[in-house]
Order: C-alpha cells, then sequence, then structure tokens
C-alpha cells in the first residue's frame, strides 16, 4: 500500500501534489470545525456548511454561511485562526519550517513543490525565502495583536477578551482572511479610525506580497555604503497595488458622493471609501453594509476583487502584475511599440502572454459560476451574485447577503472558485496540462483578420 500510494506520488507534477494537499487540507480542516469542542454547546454544524467554512478559511476568503461568533466556541476560533494561518502563508511554508525542525533535509522534490506554492520562478533559495515569510508574517501578527488587543479594552471588560478579538482580527487582517467574531466584521468600529489604520496596514502587509516585504526588509537593514536595487516585480506590483488603492477611493468617494455619503463629514466619506477600497484587494473586512453602495460602486469593488492581490501573497484573483501588463501591452501597442519597456527594464513576450492566458481564463471561470449560479438560484439578482462570485474568485469575502441562502450546487460552485482563486489560474491549467512537448514540424504561417 505505501509503495503504490509512493508510486501515485510520483507520477503527479508538482502542481496536482499542491493541489492535492489543499484538498487534503480542506478535508482536515473540515473535521476540525465539526467537532464538539470547537462548537458552542447547544450548536450544530451541517457538513456542508462546515466544508464551505473550510474552504473558504483555506483559501483565506472569509465568505461564510453561518456566523462565526455564534457557532464556534473559543476553541473552535483558536482552530479557526490555524486554518487561516495555513492558508495565508502557503501549505509548503508550514511544511518547510516544520522538515526544517525535524532534521529533514529539503531535496530538489520539495524545493519544486515549494516552487510552485509560491509561484517562484527558480529553485535557488526556495528555503531561505520560506524561513523569511513565516518570520516576517508572525512578526506582523504578533505586533498587530498587542497593538489591537491593548487598544481593543476600551471595547471590552478584560484582557483576555481584548486579546481574543486583538488576536483574531490581526490574523484575519494579515492573511486577508476576512473573517471576524464581532458578528458584524468591522462595523462597531465604523467611527474608530485607529482600528482601522491597524487593519489597513495589516491588511496590506498580507496582500502586497512577500517578496515586496522581504525586499524592504532587505533595503531598510541594508549596510550604509551597499547598493541596492528593488526589483522590477517590487516596483510594478506596489505600484499597481497603490494606484489600485487610491483609484478605487477617489471613485467610490464619487459616486456615493449624493448617496451613501451624503450628509456625512469628509473623514467619514474619506475612511468609508478608503477602507472598502483596500479590503476590497484581498481583505474581506468592512465597516458598513455594502448593500447601501449604489450599483456604480458596487461594479467597482466587483472589478477591485476580480485583480485581487499581488502574487506571492495571501491573496487571490488575477493579481496585480497581470492587470500592470496588460494595460502596458495596450498602451504600447497603441504607440505603435512592440515590446513593453518599464522602470528601465523590457517585459518577456512570455509573461504578456501569460498575463493574457490569466485574464481570458479567470473572465471565462467567473462568467460560467455566475452564469450557472442565476440558473440554479433565480430568485437572486444579478448583482448578488456577480458580487459573491467576485468576491470568491479574489478571496477576499466581501458579500451582499446571499451566502447562506444558495442552494448546496451553488456553495459548491463558490467553494471551487474560492480553490481555483487561492491556487490561482496557472496551477488550475496545469493540473490538466501535460507535459511540455517540443513540435517536431511547423506549418506555414499564414495572417487572419483580427478585430
Amino acid at each position: 500500500m505505501k509503495i503504490s500510494s509512493k508510486i501515485f506520488m510520483e507520477k503527479l507534477s508538482s502542481v496536482q501534489i499542491i493541489v492535492l494537499f489543499y484538498i487534503i487540507a480542506v478535508g482536515i480542516s473540515t473535521l476540525l470545525l465539526l467537532m464538539p469542542v470547537a462548537l458552542k454547546p447547544g450548536e450544530e454544524l451541517s457538513f456542508v456548511d462546515a466544508l464551505f467554512t473550510a474552504a473558504s478559511a483555506v483559501s483565506v476568503t472569509g465568505l461564510s454561511t453561518i456566523t462565526i461568533a455564534e457557532k464556534f466556541s473559543t476553541t473552535g476560533m483558536f482552530i479557526l485562526t490555524f486554518i487561516l494561518q495555513f492558508g495565508g502563508i502557503g501549505i509548503m511554508t508550514l511544511g518547510t519550517f516544520i522538515w526544517l525542525v525535524m532534521g529533514k533535509k529539503i531535496g530538489l522534490r520539495e524545493r519544486k513543490l515549494i516552487m510552485t506554492d509560491q509561484n517562484q520562478s527558480t529553485l535557488s533559495g526556495l528555503v531561505q525565502l520560506m524561513r523569511q515569510i513565516l518570520f516576517l508574517i508572525i512578526l506582523i501578527e504578533i505586533i498587530g495583536s498587542l497593538v489591537l488587543g491593548a487598544y481593543l479594552l476600551r471595547y471590552y471588560p478584560d484582557w483576555p477578551e481584548a486579546l481574543l478579538h486583538g488576536f483574531f482580527m490581526s490574523v484575519s487582517a494579515t492573511t486577508n482572511g476576512g473573517f471576524d467574531i464581532t458578528g458584524k466584521s468591522l462595523h462597531p468600529y465604523a467611527g474608530d479610525y485607529f482600528v482601522q489604520l491597524v487593519n489597513i496596514i495589516l491588511i496590506v502587509l498580507g496582500a502586497i506580497g512577500f517578496p515586496v516585504l522581504i525586499e524592504v526588509r532587505h533595503f531598510l537593514f541594508r549596510k550604509e555604503d551597499t547598493l541596492f536595487r528593488f526589483s522590477l516585480f517590487t516596483k510594478i506590483t506596489s505600484t499597481t497595488f497603490i494606484l489600485l488603492v487610491v483609484i478605487g477611493t477617489i471613485l467610490i468617494i464619487l459616486f456615493e458622493y449624493n448617496a451613501f455619503f451624503a450628509g456625512k463629514s469628509w473623514h467619514e466619506s474619506f475612511f468609508y471609501a478608503f477602507f472598502q477600497s483596500v479590503s476590497s484587494r484581498s481583505g474581506g473586512l468592512s465597516t458598513m453594509n455594502v448593500n447601501e453602495f449604489t450599483t456604480p460602486t458596487l461594479l467597482i469593488l466587483c472589478i477591485l476583487m476580480f485583480i485581487g492581490a499581488s502574487p506571492s501573497s495571501v491573496g487571490g484573483g488575477i493579481r496585480t502584475t497581470s492587470l500592470a501588463i496588460m494595460m502596458l501591452s495596450i498602451f504600447s501597442y497603441a504607440k505603435g511599440k512592440d515590446t513593453i519597456k518599464v522602470f528601465k527594464k523590457e517585459i518577456l513576450q512570455e509573461d504578456i502572454l501569460k498575463s493574457y492566458i490569466v485574464i481570458t481564463t479567470a473572465i471565462m471561470i467567473c462568467s460560467a459560476a455566475v452564469i450557472t449560479i442565476a440558473v440554479l438560484e433565480p430568485s437572486i439578482g444579478l448583482m448578488p451574485i456577480l458580487f459573491e462570485v467576485c468576491s470568491a474568485f479574489g478571496t477576499t469575502g466581501l458579500s451582499m447577503g446571499i451566502t447562506s441562502e444558495l442552494s448546496v450546487a451553488s456553495k459548491l460552485v463558490i467553494i471551487l472558485v474560492m480553490f481555483i482563486g487561492r491556487i490561482g489560474i496557472f496551477s488550475f491549467l496545469f493540473i490538466i496540462r501535460g507535459n511540455p512537448v517540443k513540435e517536431k514540424f511547423h506549418y506555414p504561417k499564414e495572417r487572419i483578420i483580427i478585430g
């Protein structure tokens, strides 16, 4: 049996193994959440709801068919934070840490799995990368927990309760998990700008990408006489990330100026818009009911969630670099150029092709999901369904309140979309892709009419 399972694993590609690991993680997480100790006395949880919550936590999405605060005990909340941690930093990061603790040698096979899980293009330096990612995320969460825990004493009667809320909030924000134990997301802190700013910082640190954080760390702690240059990846993804947050904030303010923001002060309007724009990157937390927004704003949030976070981060979506390369390629083509030059570097044609494949495939997947759910749920409007699907694909977790109303079939569709959003489009395509085949011959090329 052991030999046959080993042969089976050897036949799988790195991507297929990673996907298998995530499926197993969802299964184990489902069983953990179904344990009586995880639930409050007298509460019950159906298998489908446990599966949905587990898939949402492993994919760090935050969509939920239940109210976390009502269903889970304190033990259950800690189990949920562990699952969020597991899903946020990646299965191979924790796996590498366990291997190192056990003294296991990290071989070529394991390095290929790490490279696939973290969306890296080279095998060199992967173990060191895993160490740095784990160190940074844990450090960020500890600082966030202490700051929020101490501050939340003004909301809760004692240290244990304040620290519990601070700890869960810190982990949920840093992993962009989107879960909450208040039962109302961050609505109770709609007027508390300190809590919002801390959560915004944590969401950004989790979503901007691990390579960016590591480069910033190297820059800050470099020797004074050492020359340091940020990589093209860091420059593009950081610029795109910041632009999306700024543009999102401005558009929300403009669209809601005479609607939701009517009668509100400038700072209330700004923080509502700013927080939702940041949270739509992949955070999933909210300071208000998104149903109160107008249709144009909801469409903007759908687009932002569909784009998602940066590659090699805790977030999903098509990722910021795919959008940036697509927009740069359109701009360059309109200028009559056949290459993309940015920050004194040139983008590879292969990466341009990849960005279009990611975006096109994502549009097809989300469109198919929207149509399927619309057929299964004729009583639910198109906008809530589109919003739910974009939220699932971007592993965001924002919802217009239809999650618990979905049928079992629709919940399974959302689970699949969340899963694809977490592992990424290329990992999804590589599941069914065979080994690369070198063409032995070519046919004559002929132009066709486009557009």
